[in-house]
C-alpha cells in the first residue's frame, strides 16, 4: 500500500458498465520522511468514503481489485483506508 493524500475528484459519464456507481478521486503520494506530497499520483477508486484532503492508504495493481466495491472490476488502484495519524521515528507526521 501507497500513503497519499486526495487533491482532487474525476467524474466520468460515460464508462464501462463495471464502473458505473464508483467514486473516482485523484490522489498524490506522500513522502513519509516529511508527509509532504510528492510529484505523480493515481485516480483512484474510492471504497471507503474518503474525501479531498484527507490522508488515506491506497493499493493498485491486481492489489486494487480485492475490496468488496472493486472485486472482478477493471481497476488499477483503490484506496482502502481514511488515516487518522501517522508517524516516523517517533515524530507526528500527520494528524487528522
Amino acid at each position: 500500500m501507497v500513503i497519499g493524500k486526495v487533491v482532487g475528484t474525476v467524474v466520468a459519464s460515460q464508462k464501462e458498465a463495471e464502473l458505473v456507481g464508483l467514486k473516482f478521486l485523484a490522489v498524490q503520494p506522500l513522502d513519509l520522511a516529511t508527509g509532504e506530497v510528492k510529484d505523480g499520483g493515481v485516480i483512484a477508486v474510492d471504497a471507503v468514503g474518503a474525501g479531498v484532503g484527507e490522508i488515506v492508504l491506497y493499493a493498485s495493481g491486481s492489489s486494487a481489485r480485492q475490496t468488496t466495491v472493486t472485486q472482478n472490476r477493471p481497476v488499477d488502484a483503490t484506496i482502502m483506508a481514511i488515516v487518522d495519524t501517522f508517524e516516523v521515528g517517533g515524530e507526528v507526521r500527520y494528524r487528522k
